[in-house]
């Protein structure tokens, strides 16, 4: 699996008003139903009761916010670089401005979790956060993502 594979161009922005973690879940969902054709108010109902278990910042700025849905037939991703770091109650209490978004059908199992898995490990980079943060381009920033290496299946 490659970012590549989850990740659409369209996906990936670059964002300057998000002012909280609501906020920034009602883009994510707005962005889901543009790209991939979800349900906005599903995925926003999702990605809330996933981050009301613990919050999904894992550090370092960044967040991996995930959630399963309805009408999804794989995993897809979203991308968001938020130009002023926003609160996230992250684990090493940081702001949080490199935000990966993954949505799954609720029935996917082992993909959700090679994608997490993924997603994750790719952004524990610290050479390709430096990367992430010192371009605004979406065009840029998907090429970095995409550049990363993959997992191979089990």
């Amino acid at each position: 699996m490659q970012i590549s594979d989850i990740l659409s161009p369209a996906a990936v922005r670059t964002m300057s008003q998000i002012t909280s973690k609501k906020r920034l879940f009602q883009e994510i969902a707005e962005q889901a139903r543009a790209v991939y054709g979800v349900d906005s108010i599903q995925t926003l109902d999702a990605l809330q009761e996933r981050e009301s278990l613990g919050p999904t910042g894992v550090g370092h700025g960044v967040a991996l916010p995930h959630a399963r849905l309805h009408g999804l037939d794989r995993v897809v991703g979203l991308f968001l670089r938020l130009e002023k770091p926003l609160d996230f109650d992250a684990v090493d209490r940081q702001p949080v401005d490199l935000i990966f978004a993954l949505l799954a059908p609720k029935n996917a199992g082992v993909d959700h979790l090679k994608a997490l898995a993924l997603v994750s490990r790719t952004l524990r980079d610290q050479d390709l956060r430096n990367k992430l943060r010192a371009n605004e381009e979406a065009v840029t920033l998907h090429t970095i993502l995409a550049a990363a290496p993959g997992i191979k299946a089990a």
